[in-house]
């Protein structure tokens, strides 16, 4: 059992991150729902290691150059893997386009104006957010839990949403997950918002979040896919981080 949790772990942060992890893992029905299953997990290390980067360097650097610089460690953590999510869906709505010429538009390896205009904005507001946030008295660990929310959101969308087509990512992930795979990924975030209530904000706020996408999802595409699940994820820690500034700038300001 433990080399089977071990095996699904690697393979989450092999998947989600550009860590470099040199065992080869076996893919099956147990390794990929523990991978699952340690989706927000692997989003709490990523947030862990932007704040061991704040902690470190936030009294040499100005400002301007520590947003930029835990921006671009942020997005170097995953390869931009979420990114290019946003991208191809920002084209594919963009388009105008029928249902199948979406998924068409969604494959092609290319990137149009509406997928740069999106990405664009994205990390303008990613950006600003996160100034503003160093500019007030936010707790410095914030990112842990901004970013295991949208992981455990990924893992929600894949629990409840049907999929697109029996085909790709999203297909490969949802074939052996149910509800007790969802709550088993959301238990490090449960436990962690015991002992750091502060951040209890969050659950009402990104339920929010999860239902509207949810909704749009099934409206727009009918179903969920690997693009629109990073997309989640890229939605999700903007909407995170829209609602930490208000608490901790409004708030508890």
């Amino acid at each position: 059992m433990m080399k089977q949790i071990s095996y699904g772990f690697l393979l989450a942060l092999q998947f989600l991150t550009r860590i470099p992890i040199p065992v080869q893992c076996p893919w099956n029905q147990s390794t990929s729902r523990w991978a699952i299953r340690s989706y927000p997990l692997v989003g709490a290390i990523l947030g862990g290691v932007l704040t061991v980067l704040l902690v470190t360097l936030e009294t040499f650097l100005p400002l301007s150059i520590m947003t930029l610089q835990l921006l671009s460690v942020w997005v170097l953590l995953t390869g931009g893997l979420h990114l290019d999510g946003v991208m191809d869906v920002a084209d594919a709505v963009g388009s105008n386009a029928s249902l199948e010429k979406k998924w068409e538009i969604m494959k092609d390896p290319h990137v149009g104006s509406f997928g740069l205009i999106a990405l664009v904005f994205l990390l303008a507001w990613k950006a600003w957010l996160i100034y503003e946030l160093l500019k007030s008295e936010f707790p410095v660990y914030s990112f842990i839990f901004i970013i295991a929310c949208s992981r455990v959101g990924a893992v929600a969308l894949l629990t409840f949403l049907p999929s697109a087509k029996q085909q790709g990512l999203a297909w490969e992930w949802k074939k052996h997950i149910n509800f007790l795979d969802c709550l088993y990924g959301a238990l490090p975030l449960l436990i962690g918002l015991v002992f750091f209530d502060e951040f209890l904000y969050l659950l009402p706020g990104y339920v929010v979040f999860l239902l509207l996408f949810g909704a749009w999802v099934i409206c727009s595409f009918k179903g969920i896919n690997g693009d629109l699940v990073g997309t989640a994820i890229e939605g999700g820690e903007l909407w995170c981080l829209v609602l930490t500034w208000i608490y901790f700038s409004f708030v508890m300001g």
